[in-house]
């Protein structure tokens, strides 16, 4: 945990120097203003481990609205950072072709401060409302495997609500309401469903109740379960009505085989050979749903399962991390044809983690529709 806060605090220091530089030269004006900047910028540095101590303190109001300034704060930090890395990076060329006799090209100065400013400023406010805009992502998918007399299985499904500190029955209301209206006849959720402390938010399981599929409710376990509390989390998960499918599948009325597989978060180093070994365990003539809550795709695995749903990466939930969290998961948002006939289906998220933003990565609802061959 000690190099966790180590290396947060080091690249979320050096980001706010980042962005210091390039405002620099609006603020130095002011004889004030530079310094309160920085006074500014140490307390949310640190904001974040003072939400943590809080909320663990049971102070909930003051860690709730500490968390909206200072994770709002993170997500305009971020994009900030994004643009002024790219003047850097122009700037410091820009010094090297002058010292070739070249005419000064840097852009670094206070009206390219300004316009960093503003943008930041409509991009950020316009991610808060992206954020909120829900989205249903509808797919098809046939299949031989739904037995006679089942033409089609419709599957909601859900991912990273990271209810807690901040989110809570705002943003879990729209979400229950658009269900209710889908009407699925299975929901699923892959993981990250809580975040932190959760011992405040029962009355969330008396939303989640009202969503009642004729096949069922299913969920994994995320990492951020595992951060919040094993314990807290089950309990949390199973009083919402969801069955917890921990390194287990289960049969759904002979309709679907439905396997679940816990995230690596909880210790295990082998996931790869236990999700193999869970999945020739429910071999199954049904078609077979695999949960796993991070996108990767295991190849030894590929025949046993007919479809995987996932979450975890959000997209990158602000852009242009997207990029960054490609690198790591490149099956991140939709439909993904696997070898051997199988597909893996990645969530952009349903919620958000830390800034309660999102730019170019709405949240969504996949609703899926297995069809059976000939219809």
């Amino acid at each position: 945990m000690m190099l966790f806060l180590t290396i947060f605090i080091s690249i979320y220091t050096a980001m706010h120097a980042v962005v210091f530089w390039g405002m620099h030269p609006l603020l130095k004006g002011h004889r004030a203003l530079p310094t309160l900047t920085w006074i500014w910028m140490a307390l949310m540095i640190v904001a974040p481990l003072l939400v943590r101590a809080l909320e663990k303190g049971g102070y909930d109001f003051a860690a709730r609205a500490l968390a909206w300034v200072c994770f709002s704060w993170m997500g305009f930090l971020f994009l900030a950072f994004s643009v002024f890395v790219l003047v850097g990076a122009w700037h410091l060329l820009s010094l090297g072709l002058n010292r070739l006799g070249t005419p000064n090209l840097s852009i670094h100065g206070p009206a390219c401060s300004l316009v960093v400013a503003l943008i930041v400023l409509g991009v950020g406010i316009y991610g808060m409302h992206e954020a909120t805009d829900l989205r249903v992502e509808r797919v098809t998918l046939k299949s031989s495997k739904l037995p006679p007399g089942v033409e089609r299985v419709r599957i909601a499904h859900v991912s990273d609500l990271h209810l807690g500190l901040i989110h809570r029955d705002e943003t879990l209301a729209p979400v229950i309401s658009c269900l209710l209206e889908l009407q699925p006849d299975v929901l699923v959720a892959t993981g990250d469903i809580v975040d932190a402390q959760i011992d405040h938010i029962e009355s969330l399981n008396t939303l989640w109740q009202r969503v009642t599929p004729p096949l069922g409710k299913y969920a994994v376990m995320g990492n951020h379960e595992f951060y919040a509390g094993k314990e807290q989390a089950l309990r949390f998960l199973r009083r919402s009505g969801f069955t917890l499918l921990r390194d287990r599948g289960v049969d759904v009325k002979g309709i679907l085989r439905v396997v679940g597989v816990d995230d690596p978060a909880h210790g295990s180093n082998a996931q790869d050979q236990r999700e193999l070994e869970v999945l020739q365990r429910n071999r199954s003539e049904c078609f077979t749903l695999l949960l796993k809550h991070r996108p990767r795709f295991t190849p030894q695995s590929a025949a046993l399962f007919d479809l995987q749903l996932s979450g975890h990466g959000h997209r990158g939930q602000i852009f242009p991390f997207n990029f960054l969290t490609a690198l790591e998961y490149p099956y991140q948002d939709g439909l993904y044809p696997l070898p051997g006939g199988s597909n893996l289906y990645d969530s952009r998220g349903t919620g958000t983690w830390g800034p309660p933003m999102r730019v170019l990565a709405p949240p969504e609802i996949a609703l899926i529709e297995i069809v059976a061959t000939g219809n």
